[in-house]
């Protein structure tokens, strides 16, 4: 996979990652909304630098889809957790490609992405996985 192709999956996964919070921000409870609301400007600054990085490679940055099919129904506040455990996760599985396609900066930037994904999930869940990033891979 070429850096471009992985910039174009993470920019993607980080569009239904903002999509996604926007369905937990409005189920959550009030004890946590603010960890939703800085999960999802997170979010979308990783998206916004990702617009342009895949410009800097020669691309044209991957569009969001008007809406994103959810992995199952969020219902309530328990529900909005465990979405953004799993947008976390995912986010965490494109980001390993791009650390695993990119050089230099692009490098540096992907793992440290990588990193804050692993570390949101892991405060969504209360637990971590052994391998963040390859756990959507096996």
């Amino acid at each position: 996979m070429s850096a471009l192709d992985a910039a174009q999956a993470a920019l993607a996964a980080e569009h239904a990652a903002v999509y996604g919070y926007g369905v937990v921000g409005g189920r959550i409870g009030t004890e946590r909304r603010a960890e939703a609301t800085a999960a999802y400007e997170a979010h979308r600054a990783r998206r916004d630098a990702l617009r342009r990085t895949v410009r800097d490679l020669g691309g044209a940055p991957a569009v969001a889809a008007a809406a994103y099919e959810l992995p199952f129904r969020v219902a309530d506040a328990a529900g909005a957790v465990r979405l953004a455990a799993v947008l976390e996760d995912r986010v965490a599985g494109v980001y390993s490609d791009l650390v695993r396609a990119a050089e230099g900066p692009l490098r540096r930037d992907a793992a440290a992405a990588l990193r804050e994904a692993a570390v949101r999930a892991v405060r969504w869940r209360g637990s971590g996985v052994t391998f963040p990033g390859l756990a959507e891979r096996v």
